[in-house]
């Protein structure tokens, strides 16, 4: 059995939110947003090493919610960077072997099959990512305007993205860029490709007040 480590990334203010906490913090079905991501994790397997990336200024308020909620759930704390690429950097420094799964603290309805088949993939081929489907139709920008692009070559990408150790860490030796909006890019950019493995629709990033909606709404299929 691989050893697997898991970084969430909770790094978040709620500005989009509008809210005065930070949106990892805020309530979804009774608990915290960020309480329900890292209890699925554990729930699909206890023997994950959980790394939590947050702030620093967050600490205190994480204390208080696992106390509050009386969280037992075994994880380390890790202070977060000035973007989400240094954050995952933090996060990496305390892995060292096996495979990693990289996830946003706020998408809490990722599933247990999701998390299972994309380490699976990750295992066979060293790089890999939950995608979708993409329902809208998409244009791009241009000079003249605006194009369309193929749909049905493109999908909306997930996490947690998952990687062998070694091939994450190499990665991230790169210089920050901006075009590094997720892991996957940052190791797609050094070389690696990326391997896509079906995601689950309802595992959405809570981001805005409606996002949250939603996620309320979908939750309530479950329960």
């Amino acid at each position: 059995m691989q050893k697997t480590h898991v970084i969430i990334v909770a790094g978040g203010s709620g500005s989009r939110m509008g809210a005065e906490i930070p949106k990892q913090f805020l309530h979804f079905a009774g608990k915290p947003i960020l309480l329900h991501t890292i209890e699925k994790f554990y729930a699909t397997n206890a023997a994950y090493n959980l790394i939590l990336v947050l702030p620093e200024s967050h600490f205190g308020a994480w204390e208080e919610i696992i106390q509050q909620f009386n969280c037992t759930i075994p994880h380390q704390l890790v202070k977060g960077g000035n973007t989400r690429f240094h954050s995952v950097k933090n996060g990496l420094a305390l892995v060292n072997d096996g495979f990693v799964a990289v996830h946003d603290a706020v998408r809490p309805l990722v599933t247990s099959n999701t998390i299972l088949n994309t380490l699976e993939a990750a295992f066979i081929h060293g790089a890999a990512i939950p995608v979708i489907e993409s329902t809208d139709s998409v244009r791009i920008l241009s000079d003249n305007g605006s194009v369309p692009l193929t749909r049905s070559l493109l999908r909306n990408v997930q996490t947690p993205q998952c990687f062998d150790t070694s091939i994450l860490k190499q990665a991230m030796q790169q210089e920050f860029n901006q075009e590094f909006t997720d892991c996957a890019s940052v190791v797609q950019k050094a070389g690696f490709p990326i391997f896509l493995s079906e995601g689950n629709i309802e595992n959405i990033k809570i981001t805005t007040p409606l996002d949250l909606k939603i996620a309320e709404c979908i939750r309530t299929q479950f329960d």
